[in-house]
C-alpha cells in the first residue's frame, strides 16, 4: 500500500510540474516577445519613408511608405552625414577584434595566475580588477580623456588598452570561478610530462576552457562594437565607430534621418545577431561553469 501510495504521489509530482513548466513556458515566452518586437520594429521601419516612421511607428511597411532598400543606400553612402559608413564599419571591426582578443589572452592568463599562484598580492590584484566593474565611468571620463590623447591610445589599434583595462573585471571573475573548480590534476600530469607552464596553459588549461573564453569573447564582442562613449570619448576626430556615424543621422542638418538611422542599426546589429545565435549554446554552457564557487 505504501509503494502504491508512493507512486500516486510521485505521479502528482511530475503532473503539478508538468503544469508549472507550461506556465512558466507561456510567461517567458510572452516577456521574450517583448523584448524581440523592438527588434523587429526597426527592421521593418528601415524599409519605410521617413515620413512615416515618427508618426506611425507600428504601423508595417504598406504600398505608399514601403521604399525599398533607400535607406540602406542612404545609410552606408556619404552623403547624409559627410562620413563614410563602410570606414566607420571597419573601425569598428578592428577595434572590436583587437579588444576582444587582447582582453581574452590576458585576462585568460591572468586567472590562470591568480587561481594557482596563491599570495597575497595575487589577491590583492584580483580584487583590485572586480573593483573596477563597479566604479561609475563617469567618474573617470575626463581624467581618461587626458591621459589617453598624452598617451597616444586615441586611435584604432592603442584603443584595446583602454577596453582592456574596463574588460577585465568580467572577464577575470569569470576565468577565475571556472579554473576554481577545474582539477589541477591535469596540470600536474602535463608538467611530470615536461610541459612548463606556458606550454600546459596553452595546451592543456585553455582548450579546456573553450566555453568560458567563446562565452566572455561574445559578451565583450557585444558591449565592445556597440559601444558610443568610449570611442567618441576617446578616438581622435579623424576616426569614427558605426555608434558614432548613427548618432550623425540624427538631427543632421537640422533634421533626423529616421529612415537611414533604422537601415544602419539593422546592418549594425545583424552580425553581433547572427554570432550571439551560433554561439548560444556555448555561452549559456560557459557563463554556467564560470558562475560555480570555487
Amino acid at each position: 500500500m505504501e509503494s502504491t501510495n508512493n507512486l500516486k504521489s510521485a505521479d502528482q509530482i511530475k503532473v503539478k510540474r508538468k503544469k508549472s513548466d507550461y506556465i512558466f513556458t507561456i510567461v517567458f515566452s510572452i516577456v521574450c516577445l517583448f523584448w524581440v518586437y523592438p527588434l523587429f520594429m526597426v527592421l521593418y521601419n528601415a524599409f519605410k519613408k521617413k515620413a512615416a516612421i515618427i508618426p506611425y511607428p507600428f504601423d508595417l511597411p504598406n504600398s505608399e511608405t514601403f521604399v525599398g532598400a533607400d535607406n540602406f543606400v542612404q545609410a552606408v553612402s556619404n552623403s547624409a552625414t559627410g562620413l563614410g559608413f563602410f570606414s566607420a564599419l571597419l573601425t569598428s571591426l578592428i577595434i572590436t577584434v583587437l579588444s576582444v582578443a587582447l582582453i581574452l589572452l590576458c585576462t585568460s592568463m591572468c586567472a590562470y595566475y591568480v587561481t594557482r599562484v596563491k599570495t597575497w598580492y595575487t589577491a590583492i590584484f584580483y580584487y583590485l580588477c572586480l573593483f573596477s566593474m563597479i566604479v561609475p565611468f563617469q567618474m573617470i571620463m575626463y581624467p581618461l580623456s587626458i591621459i589617453t590623447d598624452r598617451l597616444k591610445l586615441n586611435n584604432p589599434i592603442n584603443i584595446s588598452i583602454v577596453y582592456l583595462g574596463f574588460g577585465a573585471g568580467t572577464a577575470l571573475f569569470m576565468f577565475t570561478n571556472f579554473l576554481k573548480a577545474l582539477p589541477a590534476d591535469i596540470e600536474e600530469a602535463a608538467m611530470i610530462d615536461g610541459c612548463g607552464p606556458v606550454k600546459t596553459f596553452f595546451y592543456v588549461v585553455m582548450p579546456i576552457m573553450k566555453p568560458t573564453i567563446i562565452s566572455v569573447g561574445i559578451l565583450e564582442t557585444m558591449w565592445i562594437w556597440n559601444d558610443f562613449l568610449l570611442p567618441s570619448l576617446v578616438l581622435a576626430k579623424e576616426y569614427k565607430t558605426v555608434p558614432i556615424v548613427i548618432q550623425y543621422f540624427n538631427a543632421g542638418r537640422g533634421q533626423s534621418e529616421w529612415g537611414a538611422i533604422m537601415a544602419s542599426m539593422v546592418i549594425t546589429i545583424t552580425p553581433i545577431v547572427i554570432l550571439y545565435f551560433c554561439m548560444q549554446k556555448h555561452i549559456i554552457k560557459g557563463v554556467l561553469s564560470g558562475a560555480v564557487k570555487g
